[in-house]
């Protein structure tokens, strides 16, 4: 359940009215490895499975779906259980880094900037993405967000092919929730992207787990952070923002007319 109807009461200038209204749902989700608590998260519930693939492959917990046996509630439905394979290991200095997550902030806990990299090659440079195609972006994300539309409080994330195509679109309260679920997705079937855009801004953790997700484009709605801007010059990814109304600003990469 992603809504929830509440009473509210409308002020104008002239009136008070009793009326009623709708709520993203925002519950906590314990992700874990084995008998291993991973993360919480607070997050709105659907696509769970999709969220907890996405943050331990973004997070560098997982490398490849082949990892995974099996992803379940367990015991909740606010608890998700992920089965490793047999024979493959987990790096516990990994999960030293304090993975608790919140709607607002991301991952937390990390003391230094090193300690937030997660280790990943650099992506290959590629054909420059079309402005023209960049343009059609935010009509399509939010022609998506059904939620969005109905509550005014969930994020979005859209996966694009290099043409525009719609791939993937994921919705959550969380900025970093709706980008683990839509690359989680994917990765669940062997498959990847060539955009991510998302609805809000561009941080340095969302620059991050698109390269992870080897997507070689990230347009936002908003503004990049200085951070998010020096990773993507660093490995090669193509940054946008400020990507509505017709315009955008490029802070790294290319883009052609």
């Amino acid at each position: 359940m992603s809504e929830v109807p509440t009473h509210v009461t409308r002020v104008t200038l002239s009136s008070s009215t009793p009326d009623g209204d709708v709520l993203a749902v925002e519950e906590p989700l314990e992700i874990r490895i084995g008998e291993k608590n991973i993360a919480v998260t607070m997050r709105t519930p659907g696509d769970d499975f999709d969220l907890a693939a996405g943050f331990l492959f973004t997070e560098g917990v997982i490398g490849r779906v082949g990892d995974v046996e099996s992803i379940r509630h367990w015991g909740s439905p606010n608890v998700v259980r992920v089965a490793l394979r047999d024979g493959v290991a987990l790096d516990a200095s990994k999960l030293d880094r304090h993975f608790y997550t919140t709607s607002s902030c991301g991952i937390c806990g990390k003391t230094s900037i090193e300690a937030l990299r997660v280790v990943v090659e650099p992506l290959p440079h590629a054909t420059p993405v079309r402005a023209s195609v960049i343009h059609r972006l935010p009509s399509l994300l939010q022609t998506g967000q059904a939620t969005f539309r109905r509550t005014g409080g969930l994020h979005g994330a859209a996966i694009f092919d290099a043409e525009g195509e719609l791939v993937c679109l994921r919705e959550d309260v969380g900025r970093h929730n709706a980008v683990d679920k839509a690359i989680g997705a994917l990765f669940r079937e062997g498959r990847t992207g060539a955009i991510l855009m998302v609805s809000g801004r561009a941080s340095f953790e969302i620059v991050q787990k698109a390269i992870v997700g080897r997507i070689g484009v990230l347009a936002a709605v908003g503004a990049p952070s200085s951070l998010a801007v020096d990773l993507a010059r660093e490995l090669n990814l193509t940054l946008l923002g400020f990507v509505r109304d017709d315009r955008f600003n490029v802070y790294a990469g290319e883009v052609s007319q």
